[in-house]
């Protein structure tokens, strides 16, 4: 079985307060992109295996977000091993959540290919506790091609609310990732967490044109300092005719929003 896993964006991201488990309360509109996808295969074997290619990550096979999703569901309902084939196309520590869209779409095949009768509520559990906003793409890699699956997220990225954003109809997007590689925790030491005046999901309600100066990503200011690359990529798509730009997570890809 074969499953194309997408990537995402964050259009605005505000960090509102450090929990205490050591993560941070935030709130983000999640989009899932198809034009930027790896490639996943997991077919049955007779030992456990994970082949990489493409742009591959540096990591042990157990660190691996598909690994860790077999050895969940393994668990729970004694699977038999399998082979695990993963084309990364998506760039690591760019904020598009690769290895997410990864781990969650692992699920999903195992879950296709064992009939183990998950519904996405079930599987978004289990991506839940492989990645903060794996949940995400259990719902994003089942929809199609075309979709954005525009959620709001909040909490620590596990709590997810589908939203209309009228202002997103007819959009495409353009992305660009320069080669600068940034951790979530180099970004996270950055920021200062402060509880929005306005919330994101009031800023999305209004026209895209006025996105440029009223939705932000908390993470810009002090990854732009240390980054100015990213600041030019992001100056760049607005004088190519972008209507909102902005990087996306916590880096370090910078999107457009194009009108049709």
């Amino acid at each position: 079985m074969i499953i194309f896993p997408k990537s995402k964006i964050n259009v605005g991201l505000q960090v509102i307060e450090k929990r205490p488990d050591g993560y941070h309360n935030l709130e983000s509109l999640f989009l899932g992109l198809s034009q930027l996808s790896d490639i996943l295969e997991i077919v049955e074997s007779d030992k456990l295996s994970l082949s990489l290619y493409g742009m591959m990550p540096d990591c042990q096979i157990e660190q691996n977000l598909c690994v860790r999703a077999y050895r969940l569901l393994e668990c729970d309902f004694n699977l038999p091993p399998v082979e695990i084939h993963l084309h990364k196309n998506i760039p690591t520590g760019a904020g598009l959540g690769g290895g997410s869209s990864d781990g969650a779409a692992a699920l999903i095949l195992l879950n296709r290919l064992f009939c183990l009768g998950l519904d996405n509520v079930s599987l978004a559990d289990y991506a839940a506790r492989i990645g903060s906003d794996c949940s995400f793409f259990i719902y994003a890699n089942q929809d199609s091609e075309e979709s954005l699956t525009p959620m709001l997220v909040r909490g620590r990225g596990e709590l997810l609310e589908p939203i209309e954003v009228p202002a997103l109809n007819g959009v495409t997007v353009k992305i660009e990732s320069p080669k600068v590689f940034i951790s979530t925790a180099e970004a996270y030491r950055g920021v200062v967490p402060e509880k929005p005046q306005i919330p994101l999901s009031e800023l999305l309600k209004l026209p895209l044109n006025e996105w440029r100066y009223a939705i932000k990503n908390d993470f810009e200011k002090s990854l732009f300092e240390k980054y100015p690359l990213l600041a030019e990529c992001k100056e760049s798509l607005y004088s190519k005719g972008a209507v909102y730009a902005s990087m996306s997570g916590s880096g370090s890809s910078v999107f457009g929003l194009f009108i049709k």
